[in-house]
């Protein structure tokens, strides 16, 4: 079995004072995926930087104190790789991906965007060189016997039944009609799968994240805006996904709740093979 977490931590120093450190060391994930980091590997405390146990690879952002992603795994990667080839993007801590066995996991952090904005258009063509490459990634990967898994805050809700207020988000960043013809193209012609909805068909959300104004988290008006995207055939094996939401408010750790998915494959990290 292989089982990959993802979560934006919203913050790695401040999560890990929060809770972050204590659920990592009680999670069974064999992979775990953050965004968000907003620090640089020096900046963190030797048990976060390099928790007993785990390999980890970080990409943080040439802006300091923002953005930034990385991947804790338990086995050592072969193979990371920070961007996508990416001359606008490729420094701005979105993208890591990790080559493990039998399998390429990415950890992604696609930009918040403003809709009618220059930041909209920053991230639409962040989406756009996104797209191209993951086709890339899985046409190199299925050539090469693996698997991708992209995980990740995409910033984009797919379907009505991904976001709580949709009528009153219909014209905002995160909830607008081509940002979701893109999902439904990642999630189609790209070759890959939204592995939560599939094995949570017909059902709100599970909601991912949950603004800290308000009583947005209480009254469960989130917004699920964190996937995990496989390729066909690790994402036919998928057997549960868990969104791992806090129990009371006062309890969260992040704005973010993380999302598990287990998948039925043999993961040997001794033999250095999945199939």
């Amino acid at each position: 079995m292989l089982t990959v977490t993802s979560i934006n931590v919203n913050g790695l120093r401040a999560a890990s004072g929060k809770g972050f450190t204590a659920w990592l060391q009680a999670t069974a994930s064999d992979v775990v995926c953050l965004q968000e980091v907003r620090a640089e590997p020096h900046q963190l405390a030797d048990e976060v930087r390099d928790p007993e146990g785990w390999h980890t690879v970080y990409a943080p952002s040439v802006l300091k104190g923002r953005a930034g992603v990385a991947v804790y795994s338990r086995v050592a990667p072969t193979a990371h790789r920070i961007g996508f080839g990416s001359p606008e993007f490729d420094a701005t801590g979105r993208w890591i991906e990790v080559d493990l066995p039998g399998v390429t996991v990415a950890s992604l952090y696609l930009p918040t965007g403003e809709a009618e904005t220059p930041k909209q258009d920053e991230k639409s063509r962040f989406m756009a060189e996104l797209a191209a490459h993951m086709v890339r990634m899985r046409e190199k990967a299925a050539a090469e016997g693996r698997e991708v898994l992209v995980c990740g805050d995409w910033n984009i809700c797919h379907t009505e039944a991904d976001i709580k207020n949709w009528k009153g988000n219909l014209k905002k960043s995160g909830f607008l009609p081509d940002e979701r013809a893109w999902l439904t193209e990642v999630f189609g012609k790209a070759g890959y799968h939204d592995v939560v909805r599939n094995l949570h068909p017909g059902v709100a959300g599970p909601y991912t994240w949950w603004s800290m104004r308000g009583k947005a988290f209480d009254n469960d008006s989130g917004w699920r805006i964190d996937y995990i995207a496989a390729t066909t055939g690790i994402a036919k094996t998928a057997t549960s996904a868990v969104v791992g939401r806090a129990a009371t408010y006062a309890e969260r750790w992040s704005d973010h709740a993380p999302v598990t998915v287990t998948f039925d494959v043999a993961y040997d990290a001794a033999e250095g093979d999945a199939e």
